[in-house]
Formats: structure tokens, sequence, C-alpha cells
């Protein structure tokens, strides 16, 4: 029998941070192509897969009862600067743009880094560098992250000095925060 993921992780009146539900991926996928992003599901179903084999903790917030974003903790982190160094890795984290500038973002990063902190006291995260990730690239600086020093990163490699690379989604700055 498939093991049940029901848990409500926060909720007020109007913000809930619970386990993301497979319906959650098509909602999200669907309002994704609607503010015009290249999506597929096939990255939540990932995500989705990922929990089922326990390697992460796959959440979705709500906002007035509608799907508003997501956030992904993997207890050790396996990508770039961070990989197999034991530390918690918060991956793929947005919320959709109908709902922002209502806390949601700030919500979801208080409960993955809660969640992470009981793997390790540190927490990972990349970033994108593209101005599609202004926003994200402020918050975590505000929230404590620190730039790990290892560069930016191309393709999951140290991009070196001068080489030629894609300002797309795999153009990535690598930031740790101490969490206590």
């Amino acid at each position: 029998m498939a093991e049940q993921y029901n848990k409500i992780y926060y909720t007020d009146d109007k913000i809930t941070i619970r386990d993301m539900r497979q319906e959650d991926a098509a909602i999200i996928t669907q309002e994704e192509i609607a503010q015009g992003w290249d999506a597929t599901i096939d990255k939540y179903m990932a995500r989705l897969r990922d929990r089922q084999e326990k390697n992460a903790v796959v959440l979705v917030a709500e906002y007035q009862g509608n799907v508003a974003g997501y956030i992904n903790v993997y207890p050790e982190s396996e990508w770039g600067a961070y990989a197999d160094k034991g530390y918690p890795e918060i991956v793929d984290f947005g919320v959709l743009e109908k709902y922002r500038r209502h806390g949601i973002g700030s919500k979801m990063m208080d409960v993955a880094e809660q969640i992470a902190g009981e793997y390790c006291d540190k927490v990972c995260l990349g970033v994108g560098l593209h101005s599609g990730y202004g926003s994200a690239q402020r918050m975590y600086v505000k929230r404590g992250y620190i730039p790990d020093g290892s560069g930016v990163w191309y393709c999951d490699k140290v991009c070196e000095p001068y080489a030629a690379c894609c300002n797309d989604d795999d153009l990535v700055l690598y930031f740790l925060k101490e969490l206590r």
C-alpha cells in the first residue's frame, strides 16, 4: 500500500504549507504555462518520485485554498557545490506570479529551513542568475544565505573563468546558511 502524504506543516487564516499531492503537480504546471513559462509536469512528478523513495520532502503552498507555490527539501544535497557534503538542500522553489507579495515565499522558506534543520545545522541552495530569479536572489540574501565562494556553476560544473555559458536556468550560484 502506498504511503500517504497528508502532513500540514503550517497553516493560518490564508496560507497552508502541506505535502504536495499528484493533482497539485497538474495545477502548478497549468498555472505556469498560463503565465508564459515553458513548463511540463515532469519535474513535479520527479519530485514526487523522489519523495516516494524517501529522498525529498515535497511541499506545496495554498493561498486561500488555491495552490500557489512549491518548495522541496532534499536531506542531502546531490548537486553542485554541496553535493555529498551532508547538507540538506532547498530545491525548486517558486510562487505563482498571481500569488506573489502575500508572504507565501517567506513562509515556505521558514518551513523548508525548519525541515532542513532536522538534518543539519546548515542548509544550502542554488539560485539561477538571470532576471527571472531576481526576487529569489534578494530573498536569500535577506534571509542570511551567503555565496559559497566557488563561483558560478553551469550544467552542474564550475564555470571556469572566461568560459562560454548561457544565462539559462542551468547558470547557478550556490549559497549556504547557518541555521543555528
